[in-house]
């Protein structure tokens, strides 16, 4: 293999690499709390349909399952 060569498959690898490590990914949230407690996703969540900001509660139960 020629130096040019190896010096392309570097970039694209790097490139490719790249793409992988900052491509978005969807959230892998579990209702771990609705489920234990029976109450809503708005006990957790600013938004009453759950997901995105959490409230003071939602912050306090993220930090008790670490």
């Amino acid at each position: 293999m020629t130096l040019k060569f190896m010096g392309a498959l570097v970039a694209v690898l790097t490139l490719a690499s790249a793409f992988l490590v900052v491509s978005p990914r969807s959230a892998n949230a579990t209702p771990a709390f609705a489920s234990q407690t029976g109450k809503a996703c708005g006990a957790c969540h600013a938004n009453p349909s759950g997901g995105g900001k959490l409230t003071a509660a939602g912050e306090k139960f993220k930090a008790s399952k670490k």
